[in-house]
């Protein structure tokens, strides 16, 4: 079975007490039989006490068993259709069609069962109350930071990009109070960037990160929107990875301009207005003017 849940549990293993990896090692040999154990049963299974099963879910990042049960149940009713598809070398191509958009409905799917538990009113505060963002990333997830501030600037925040490591440094040796750095990675890994979102936050300023939680570069986050590693990134470029980075910064958008109210709906409209009216005056300039009785040219070629 992979689900982000079952990657979680494996990824923190050996962080964990020797009592919560005997719950751990159960439950990755049994996840099945587990879905329908109450919080005493499976105790007993582990042999440890009730409080101990409370405190593994809670290193889950979960509220407690209720919670984690039924994330994994979730997890264990999905359609097959849902279910992660390696591609292979082998595949065609409209099987590697299915795979991949398959794999993007799944890691979508298993970003919206996270949700619940994400700090997401604390990054609309930390959003809200920022003089400025800083939209940073490496690679391909310098793309999906590119694109954020397109979005965002139109809000009325300042915005800018720092998309190579030279100037993320640079923007962090800078960076004051007040100051937000959104930091979108998508295995939280990069030494480069772990190190300037330390000097970010020394000097006073935020860090709002996109990223696999209990990775380096959330550790030295203010606040993280974790986002679970779903792929093998060293063959393929991050694909479903992206795509849960891109709808994170949209509902991230949006609610950044509910909480701005009018101020940031006005902004959305004026910017929305500007574009309207190019368009519109470049259409009128760019078209042909004819006297009423007088038919254009028709050109040579057949349309």
């Amino acid at each position: 079975m992979s689900s982000a849940l079952i990657r979680q549990i494996e990824s923190r293993y050996d962080e964990l007490s020797r009592a919560e990896a005997q719950v751990a090692a159960w439950i990755l040999a049994n996840p099945r039989r587990c879905a329908d154990l109450s919080i005493g049963e499976l105790a007993t299974q582990c042999n440890v006490s009730d409080p101990t099963v409370v405190r593994f879910c809670r290193s889950m990042g979960l509220g407690g068993y209720r919670d984690f049960r039924a994330k994994l149940a979730s997890t264990l009713h999905h359609p097959e259709n849902y279910l992660h598809q390696d591609v292979g070398e082998h595949d065609t191509p409209a099987l590697a069609l299915n795979k991949v958009i398959d794999n993007a409905i799944k890691g979508l799917i298993e970003l919206r069962n996270h949700t619940s538990n994400m700090p997401f009113d604390e990054a609309v505060a930390l959003m809200t109350q920022a003089k400025q963002l800083t939209f940073v990333g490496l690679g391909a997830s310098g793309y999906v930071a590119r694109d954020a501030k397109h979005k965002f600037f139109r809000l009325g925040k300042p915005c800018s990009t720092a998309l190579d490591a030279q100037s993320i440094l640079q923007y962090a040796a800078i960076a004051e109070p007040g100051d937000l750095f959104v930091a979108v990675s998508h295995t939280g890994s990069w030494p480069e960037l772990v190190n300037s979102m330390q000097l970010a936050t020394d000097r006073g300023a935020g860090v709002l990160a996109l990223t696999e939680p209990y990775s380096a570069l959330s550790n030295k986050a203010t606040v993280t929107l974790p986002c679970y590693a779903s792929e093998d990134a060293n063959l393929f470029t991050p694909m479903s990875s992206r795509l849960n980075h891109l709808a994170l910064l949209d509902a991230l958008q949006v609610a950044l301009a509910l909480s701005l109210g009018d101020s940031g709906k006005n902004k959305l409209r004026l910017a929305k207005d500007a574009l309207t009216r190019q368009r519109s005056e470049g259409t009128s300039m760019q078209s042909p003017k004819h006297s009423p009785n007088q038919l254009p040219k028709q050109s040579h070629r057949e349309s």
